[in-house]
């Protein structure tokens, strides 16, 4: 993979990793790492170091309801009180202003949820409404409009220009403070699709159909187009901040030069606080480029509060929704609802909630899931090893080995998975690869089951099988292997 794709991306990404201070690597060392990613060759028993994904990082399972609430292993005493001061915060549900407590008001006036808790609950993945009376406090709809040429992004290479809706702005909003009204109410419903597999076995898979009801502003814009986006969990993110982009870049392959069928590119994003391009990390499609940009919107766009990085106090509200702008905020002197001390401390805490110990890693059955893993082509997309960056200044993830299985890439997963919206460099049919670390534990951590961007799959089977586009060929492997096969694959992603 790589080659002159990946030269191309990087000449816009001209000091890699601009967000880190990382000490370059040796010759000696990087040998040491590429003997330490190099893919399994034999299955028979765990690789040096499997149990521990995160490697010093990563933490031991306590009761599974918590799994995802412990602070790295790495996280020194002297630094408990920021993580802990952190978690407070965003378990804090905010108010709308003005209030008696300055500190907790600001809320709004719309808003998805009251807390970055509500969403993330326990640090796991949200879900669908389930039913009409259930609301969408953990999926939302990002929304936007195509853009006019001039709005194209010159410093970043197949930028593809939108912008937000003129009355809706980023997102839909479905709650509002009191005298304001909310945007929406949003209504799923399912078509079942029955799927046969080998050995007379069969799947049902539920394709989503997102209906936006009680609009509070007028119509949407014509050709809006929508993306649903359910919270992802939370572990192990101050981890993929630290792999080096040129790790990243090295396995790109947009044009499929080595004719394998996957063809990841890399999200290049621009900075709002670097002011340049930077390798896109997080969120569904890879959009931001740091931690820090990445909780900024979130506070902005799902809860209404301003921050260092989104100084608007009315959050997501455009200039159309007067009442909105008008509404009484609760910034402090600084002109901010959450200030920079208590901002960088919510930042610490997502940056560093562990990662549990795998499971049950020697179970034969596991052993063999892996090596379908692997064989099926799987970890083509979702890497299994990095090495993480020297970093003089984040201990906590500094020269990890990590297991995270992701390439961090943006890869079309086909028109079934399609949300048609795209997002910088991402296409419609873009989606970042996420990483898998933990995804066994969805169901004790957040009491279900359900995956992929906006979790129209019940099960990890059903994930699997929406994979289409540069996937296709491996769901297709997926549904002819041998049953016992496929069993053992679901066993080695529940282990994870």
């Amino acid at each position: 993979m790589g080659g002159t794709a990946s030269l191309a991306a990087a000449q816009f990404l001209p000091d890699g990793d601009p967000h880190l201070a990382a000490i370059p690597r040796s010759d000696e060392e990087r040998a040491r790492i590429g003997a330490a990613t190099a893919p399994a060759t034999s299955f028979d028993a765990p690789e040096n170091f499997e149990e521990l994904p995160a490697g010093a990082a990563s933490v031991p399972v306590p009761e599974e309801r918590d799994a995802f609430r412990k602070p790295s292993g790495l996280v020194t005493e002297d630094h408990q009180m920021r993580f802990t001061l952190g978690e407070a915060l965003f378990e804090k549900l905010w108010v709308s202003a003005p209030s008696s407590t300055r500190a907790s008001d600001g809320l709004g006036p719309l808003y998805n949820a009251r807390s970055c808790a509500a969403c993330h609950i326990r640090g796991g993945r949200g879900h669908p409404p389930e039913g009409v009376d259930d609301t969408g406090v953990s999926l939302f709809l990002r929304i936007s409009v195509p853009a006019s040429p001039e709005a194209e992004m010159p410093a970043i290479e197949d930028w593809i220009a939108t912008e937000p809706d003129p009355v809706y702005g980023r997102q839909l909003q479905d709650f509002a403070t009191v005298g304001q009204a909310a945007e929406y109410r949003l209504e799923v419903t399912y078509e079942e699709r029955p799927i046969a597999l080998s050995g007379e076995e069969t799947a049902s898979l539920r394709a989503p159909t997102y209906n936006v009801k009680d609009l509070g502003y007028g119509p949407l814009a014509e050709g809006v187009m929508f993306s649903p986006r359910v919270a992802p969990q939370m572990v192990g993110l101050g981890l993929l901040e630290a792999i080096p982009a040129a790790d990243i870049l090295a396995a790109a392959d947009p044009d499929d030069a080595d004719g394998d069928g996957i063809s990841g590119r890399a999200a290049i994003a621009w900075s709002r606080e670097l002011g340049r391009p930077v390798l896109g990390r997080f969120g569904w499609k890879a959009g931001e480029a740091t931690l820090r940009e990445q909780t900024a919107s979130a506070f902005s766009n799902d809860i209404g509060i301003s921050s260092p990085l989104s100084r608007e106090p009315w959050g997501d509200c455009t200039e159309a929704q007067t009442a909105c702008r008008s509404a009484p905020h609760g910034a402090a002197e600084d002109g901010l609802e959450i200030e920079k001390e208590p901002f960088n401390a919510v930042s610490y805490y997502v940056a560093n909630l562990g990662v549990p110990q795998r499971r049950d890693l020697h179970d034969p059955q596991v052993l063999r899931g892996k090596q379908v893993f692997l064989e099926t082509g799987c970890g083509a997309c979702h890497t299994p090893k990095h090495v993480t960056a020297r970093l003089q200044d984040r201990p906590e993830a500094s020269f990890q080995l990590i297991w995270p299985f992701t390439d961090l890439l943006l890869h079309d997963m086909g028109e079934g998975l399609a949300d048609g919206r795209p997002e910088g460099r991402a296409t419609g049919r873009e989606w970042r690869t996420p990483p898998l670390w933990g995804i066994g534990l969805t169901q004790g951590v957040s009491g279900h089951t359900q995956f992929l961007h906006d979790g129209r799959a019940r099960s990890l089977l059903e994930a699997v099988l929406w994979h289409g586009g540069e996937a296709e060929a491996q769901r297709e492997t997926v549904i002819s292997m041998p049953p016992p096969d496929r069993a053992a694959l679901i066993r080695f992603l529940e282990s994870l």
